[in-house]
């Protein structure tokens, strides 16, 4: 079983990360086509700012998820390992918990509120909703609530080490 969902995390990890790379890379050629047409065309586009910013939205939500998944966060745990190492793992579920309902309340919760308030705010230069913008909000959301409840189990988990508590390499501990 912990293999199955190791495999799974894995490849869910890849697909986020490939979506990444290529939402990235549409938010790449959407700046150089702002820049080529205000600079040398003489012509900005006026839709491309607008997608660029969209898209910039979408990314940085959905790339905190992989940074997240991969425990590649910021991590101020200076405190916690001036614990005895049976209080770590307490503290570290501790901290878990109170992420989690941190990000419940505020992405899944408001963002969800807030991307159904705004779902019929129509955008005045691209074709979608701004409710389509905030719904990058609750389904981060969601992406980071998985990923806690995985840290959480391995947490929890009786192969659990002191030193595993940082920056875990998925694909590293899959081999």
């Amino acid at each position: 079983m912990k293999q199955a969902v190791a495999a799974v995390e894995l490849w869910f990890g890849r697909i986020l990360t490939a979506l990444v790379i290529a939402l990235f890379g549409v938010l790449l050629l959407l700046v150089v086509w702002q820049v080529f047409t205000r600079l040398v065309l003489n012509a900005p586009s006026a839709w491309t700012e607008e997608a660029a910013r969209f898209t910039f939205v979408w990314v940085s939500f959905i790339g905190i998820a992989v940074v997240v998944g991969q425990k590649a966060d910021v991590v101020m745990d200076f405190l916690v390992e001036r614990l005895p190492r049976q209080l770590q793992r307490g503290a570290d579920i501790v901290a878990y918990l109170a992420t989690l309902a941190f990000v419940l309340y505020a992405l899944v919760y408001g963002g969800g509120k807030q991307a159904i308030l705004a779902w019929g705010q129509s955008n005045p230069i691209l074709p979608v909703t701004q409710g389509q913008l905030y719904l990058a909000l609750p389904i981060a959301g969601i992406l980071f609530s998985l990923y806690i409840v995985l840290h959480i189990s391995r947490t929890l988990s009786p192969g659990y080490s002191v030193r595993s508590r940082g920056h875990e390499d998925p694909e590293a501990a899959s081999i």
